[in-house]
């Protein structure tokens, strides 16, 4: 989803009746199903729905917070599966949000509330302990933006979270994983506790892909997304500690320019 200047945005109906696909700058970014929000189309996106899922008991609503907001897809669906759930959504392209609102509204009181902030400036809103599930799912241009993985951003993941809260971070990358190993590194800074979910061809090096990378103080639910894993449309694997380490390990924390000493 979508992070910074605003760009080209296109919604474009789909075979499925009332889906419609949201491309930003070109890049398919979201897939909105408005009669049936359960539905999540792109493999990633079920992933990181894998992980909410699994996060609290079924209907039991939850406080997410989505850094990139794009066409709006996961929060509506935790709308749909988590009624009552608090939810915010910081996307700084005004416009694509006033378009996608326009021609994929939301339901009726979803307690979806989106916000034109960037992720930092958003973050630093955001009280102590607020939330059970930071969503970073935010791109410019098709990457992650700069100050979304340096050290200074994990500890702003880790402070707005509640007690057994994660952190969920959807990176784009290919072998051998420079950012999302970077990542990584700064995450276990502040939260310790790390996996790593993405399809096996990306593992392997054969493409570039969407990796999942989730972060919590006190644990994370590997055995429970592995179970899902196995068992899901598009199987992916959840890699354990050890795998997290050889695959994953000796990445650079970056910083933020003025935690450096350079200028912003």
């Amino acid at each position: 989803m979508s992070e910074g200047q605003q760009t080209q945005v296109e919604i474009v109906a789909t075979d499925r009746p009332g889906a419609h696909l949201v491309r930003v700058g070109g890049r398919d970014q979201s897939l909105v199903d408005l009669e049936d929000p359960r539905h999540l189309a792109f493999d990633y996106v079920r992933r990181i729905a894998d992980v909410v899922d699994d996060h609290a008991p079924a209907g039991a609503a939850l406080r997410v917070l989505h850094v990139g907001g794009a066409g709006l897809t996961l929060p509506r669906y935790v709308a749909a599966t988590r009624p009552g759930s608090w939810q915010v959504v910081l996307e700084p392209d005004v416009a694509l949000t006033e378009r996608v609102r326009a021609e994929l509204p939301l339901p009726r009181r979803s307690g979806i509330r989106v916000r034109g902030d960037d992720g930092r400036t958003g973050l630093a809103a955001v009280r102590d302990d607020a939330v059970d599930l930071v969503v970073v799912d935010a791109f410019v241009d098709g990457e992650v933006p700069d100050d979304l993985v340096t050290l200074e951003a994990a500890g702003e993941l880790a402070r707005v979270l509640g007690a057994g809260g994660l952190a969920l971070v959807n990176v784009s990358d290919r072998a051998p994983f420079p950012l999302t190993r970077d990542l990584v590194a700064a995450l276990r800074e502040h939260l310790p506790h790390v996996l790593v979910a993405a399809e096996p061809a990306t593992l392997r090096a054969r493409r570039a892909g969407n990796l999942l990378v989730v972060a919590g103080a006190e644990a994370v639910p590997r055995e429970a997304l592995a179970a899902r894993a196995r068992s899901a449309g598009a199987p992916y694997r959840v890699l354990d500690d050890v795998a997290v380490a050889s695959s994953f390990g000796g990445g650079r924390v970056r910083r933020d320019p003025a935690a450096r000493g350079g200028s912003s």
